[in-house]
């Protein structure tokens, strides 16, 4: 199983005017992390893409080729490139750029997003959400195809014989499709035989069974290859060097976020019971010491019938950049051999 930690390059915000310095800092300091994650052994590195004042990843492709130049062998993905509101083209020649800079660690995971503020900015219809996405995910696999491309679409101009470059060092630039709860959506990623991820960021990871056996069925009817087929697991977490520490740090921040997105979506308020049931044995969070997250990860990745990755969501909660680093090492260090360990022992 590969680990990971997905970011949305958060940074604090804390009056009206706009602080530019701040979000210079922030991005050196999102690099560092990015390089320690590295260091210390973890196999993936995500950034995300969001149009709002607290996250810095409306660009995610200059961020991870920043992190390709000080990295070595992290792979470098987007978490979730939101498709619906770009161009497959330059989605494709951005990423295979990025894969050629940092040769061959480049990856997509695509999606449609949990927000929606890239409508309005590039004038686009909500009424076409699901169409835009469909259309552009077609032509982004064609354009993994081949060189050349004859295509056709409402959404955008037709492409007759367009040869597109560059090409990606890897012979198939790796793309994932990032789902939340939606029966077509997983399906859909076994139809088209891509590789699965799955954001679950509340509720009991284990209702997600059904969906997840959804996918494997589609892919499996579709004749695709069976050893290609792979689940992926995004979740909150934090690990500190007890469960206690981890929660005390992790919930005020946790509780600021979840407030202040929940006025806008209509979500009760988060207070801490709840918290506390969402990070038991069976809740969507993994917030604890090394060993109780490691346990929570296999106990997760046996509920969805086995998970190939699973990536870490945790610069939301107001850390800082001492407790993310923090909470890295322990990942690299100690739950990721803990996982190893448990993966390679018989079963007794």
């Amino acid at each position: 199983m590969e680990i990971g930690i997905d970011s949305f390059a958060a940074t604090e915000q804390s009056s009206n005017a706009y602080d530019a310095r701040q979000s210079s800092k922030a991005l050196g300091q999102l690099l560092d992390r990015m390089e320690y994650a590295d260091q210390v052994g973890l196999n993936v590195f995500g950034i995300g893409e969001h149009y709002r004042k607290e996250f810095l990843d409306s660009a995610p492709t200059v961020i991870l080729a920043a992190a390709a130049a000080r990295t070595k062998r992290i792979r470098l993905t987007s978490a979730v490139t939101v498709l619906s509101a770009a161009d497959p083209v330059r989605v494709f020649q951005n990423f295979a750029t990025l894969d050629l800079v940092s040769q061959g660690r480049a990856e997509i995971v695509v999606g449609r997003g949990s927000f929606i503020d890239s409508f309005p900015l590039f004038g686009l219809d909500l009424r076409d959400y699901d169409a835009l996405f469909a259309e552009k995910l077609d032509l982004l696999l064609k354009i993994r195809a081949g060189e050349s491309i004859t295509w056709s679409g409402r959404f955008r101009p037709e492409l007759k014989e367009q040869a597109i470059y560059p090409r990606a060092l890897q012979p198939l630039l790796p793309i994932w499709l990032g789902v939340g709860g939606t029966p077509e959506s997983f399906a859909r990623a076994g139809q088209l035989g891509l590789p699965l991820m799955v954001a679950v960021i509340g509720g009991e990871t284990h209702r997600f069974r059904p969906l997840v056996d959804l996918y494997r069925q589609e892919w499996v009817k579709a004749g695709h290859p069976p050893d290609q087929l792979k689940v992926g697991l995004h979740s909150l977490g934090y690990v500190a060097e007890n469960t206690h520490d981890a929660v005390e740090a992790y919930y005020p921040g946790y509780a600021e976020m979840f407030n202040r997105i929940g006025k806008e979506r209509g979500w009760p308020p988060v207070n801490r019971p709840r918290f506390d049931a969402q990070n038991g044995p069976q809740g969507a969070l993994l917030v604890g010491s090394p060993e109780a997250v490691a346990a929570k990860i296999l106990r997760h990745s046996e509920a969805l019938g086995g998970i190939s990755r699973f990536t870490f969501q945790m610069d939301n909660a107001d850390l800082s950049h001492e407790q993310l680093l923090q909470s890295i090492q322990l990942i690299g260090m100690r739950v990721l051999p803990l996982l190893q360990k448990q993966q390679t022992e018989p079963a007794s």
